[in-house]
C-alpha cells in the first residue's frame, strides 16, 4: 500500500516531453496602431463634412410642408380641376418642385462655393433683366405682375438667392473700406435699392421688405458702424411708408391693422379666419385633414401664404411650436455655420442664408398671428409654390458647402501619434535588459552588497 504523503508517478507518460511545459504559449500579434488621420478620414466619408443637424431639419420642414400642402390643398385642387377626384393637384407639383430643390441642394453642396462668387456680378446682371422682364411680360395675377411662364418662375425669389451672393462677394472684398461712404453707404443703397425699386414696381412689398433686411443685415454682420446703420434705416423707413401711404392696398391693410389692435373683429377678413383657424385648433388640433377653414374659401391661400393657419388648426398649439422649433434650430446651425466659415465670403455668405429663411419665416408666422399687416410671403419649406422651395433649398446648399469646407480645414494634417511598427524578436531580447516597470526606461543595475568584497 502506497503511502498518500508521496507523490504518485504515471507509467504511461513515457513520451510526455517535459520541456514542452515550461514554454511559454505563443503570443498573438499585436493590433495595427490606430491612426487618428484615416479615423478622420473615415468620419468625413460618412458625414461627407456637412452639417447633419442642419439636413435632418430641412428633411424634417421638407417632409411637413408635403404633408400640409396635400392637406390644405384638397377643395383647393378640386376648384382648379373641376375634379371632385382630382385631389392632389397641388401636391404632385410640389412634390416635383421638391426634388427639383433637392437636386439643386445636392449640386450646390459639392460645388465649391467659391465658384459663385467669380459669377456674382453676372448674377446680380440677369436678375436684374428677370425683374424688368417680368414688368413688361408677366403674369397679372391679383392686380400684380410677379411670374414668369404662366406662374412657374418668380423673379422675386431668384432676387433673394442672388442678393445674398452678390453682397456676400462684395462685402468681402471691401472688408474694412465698407465704413467709408464712397466704398460702403452709397454702392449698398444703389445696389441694393436698385432691386428693391424693381420689386416694389411689380407691386411686392413684402418680398422687397425681406431683401432689404437680408442685406442689411449682412452689413451689420460685415462690419458696418452704426451711422450708416442708422442712415439706411432711416432712408428705408421714410421711403417705406411713402409706399404704403401711397399703394392703395397697402394703406388699407396698414388701417385695418391699427384698428385691429384695439378691436380684433376690425381686422381684416384675412386675419380674422387666420385667428378663428388657431382658435378651432386648441392646444392639440383637430387632426391632419380635419380642418374646415381651407374649405370653401373661408381661409384665403390655404396651401400658400395661409398654411402656418392650417397647421395650428389641425396639429394645434403643439405642432405650431414644433414647426417654430424647427426654424429656431435651423437658424442656429446657420450661424454656427457662418461662425465657423473659413474665410469672410463663406461667412456672409451661410449668414446671409440663415438670416433671409428667418425673416421670411418670422413674417409668415407674424401675419397669420395678427402682429403684422397681411403680407404675401411664404412660409419657407412648408408652402406650396415652386420658386420659393426651390430657391430656399438651393440657399441650404450653399451652407453646406461652407460648413463641408470648414470640416475639411478642422481635420488634422499630419499624424498627431507616431505609428509603433509590430514588435519583433530583437525587441523582446533586449526587454531583458531593460526595467520596464522604471518611468525612465533605464537598464537594470545590479545590486551591489553592503560588504566589500562580497560578489
Amino acid at each position: 500500500m502506497s503511502d498518500p504523503a508521496l507523490p504518485e508517478y504515471i507509467e504511461e507518460d513515457g513520451d510526455f516531453n517535459y520541456s514542452d511545459a515550461f514554454k511559454k504559449p505563443p503570443r498573438k500579434p499585436p493590433a495595427p496602431p490606430i491612426d487618428p488621420q484615416r479615423v478622420a478620414e473615415r468620419r468625413r466619408l460618412f458625414a461627407a463634412g456637412y452639417d447633419l443637424y442642419l439636413i435632418l431639419v430641412v428633411g424634417v420642414l421638407c417632409a411637413v410642408g408635403l404633408i400640409m400642402v396635400y392637406s390644405a390643398s384638397i377643395d383647393v385642387s378640386y376648384q382648379v380641376t373641376g375634379n371632385p377626384d382630382e385631389t392632389t393637384y397641388f401636391f404632385i407639383r410640389q412634390v416635383r418642385s421638391m426634388a427639383i430643390g433637392a437636386l439643386a441642394l445636392f449640386l450646390l453642396a459639392r460645388l465649391d462655393y467659391h465658384f459663385w462668387r467669380r459669377i456674382s456680378v453676372v448674377m446680380m446682371f440677369g436678375v436684374i433683366l428677370l425683374l424688368v422682364a417680368v414688368l413688361r411680360f408677366g403674369d397679372t395675377r391679383f392686380e400684380a405682375q410677379r411670374s414668369l411662364i404662366r406662374g412657374s418662375i418668380q423673379p422675386g425669389e431668384i432676387a433673394k438667392f442672388t442678393v445674398v451672393i452678390y453682397m456676400a462677394a462684395w462685402l468681402a472684398s471691401k472688408r474694412s473700406k465698407i465704413k467709408q461712404i464712397t466704398y460702403g453707404l452709397l454702392p449698398f443703397s444703389v445696389l441694393v435699392g436698385t432691386v428693391a425699386f424693381l420689386i416694389v414696381l411689380q407691386p411686392d412689398l413684402s418680398t422687397a421688405a425681406s431683401i432689404l433686411a437680408t442685406a442689411l443685415s449682412m452689413f451689420f454682420i460685415a462690419g458696418a458702424d452704426w451711422v450708416q446703420l442708422g442712415v439706411i434705416g432711416g432712408a428705408m423707413g421714410l421711403v417705406g411708408w411713402q409706399l404704403i401711404t401711397h399703394i392703395d392696398y397697402a394703406s388699407q391693410r396698414i388701417d385695418a391693422h391699427l384698428n385691429a389692435v384695439s378691436d380684433l373683429t376690425q381686422a381684416s377678413s384675412h386675419v380674422q379666419q387666420a385667428v378663428t383657424a388657431f382658435l378651432n385648433g386648441g392646444l392639440m388640433g383637430v387632426g391632419l385633414g380635419e380642418s374646415k377653414m381651407k374649405f370653401s374659401n373661408n381661409l384665403p391661400f390655404p396651401h400658400t401664404d395661409s398654411i402656418f393657419a392650417i397647421i395650428g388648426e389641425e396639429t394645434g398649439l403643439i405642432g405650431s411650436f414644433f414647426v417654430i422649433a424647427l426654424f429656431v434650430i435651423l437658424i442656429y446651425r446657420g450661424f454656427t455655420v457662418a461662425r465657423y466659415a473659413p474665410d469672410t465670403f463663406g461667412g456672409l455668405l451661410a449668414a446671409g442664408v440663415t438670416c433671409w429663411i428667418a425673416y421670411d419665416a418670422l413674417l409668415n408666422i407674424a401675419v397669420m398671428t395678427a402682429l403684422v399687416p397681411p403680407t404675401g410671403v411664404p412660409l419657407p419649406f412648408i408652402s406650396y409654390g415652386g420658386s420659393s422651395l426651390v430657391a430656399a433649398m438651393a440657399g441650404v446648399g450653399l451652407m453646406l458647402n461652407v460648413s463641408r469646407a470648414a470640416a475639411k480645414q478642422s481635420v488634422p494634417k499630419r499624424r498627431q501619434t507616431p505609428s509603433v511598427g509590430a514588435l519583433d524578436e530583437d525587441w523582446r531580447d533586449s526587454r531583458e535588459d531593460h526595467d520596464l516597470s522604471r518611468g525612465n526606461r533605464g537598464r537594470r543595475i545590479p545590486r551591489v552588497s553592503s560588504r566589500r568584497g562580497t560578489p
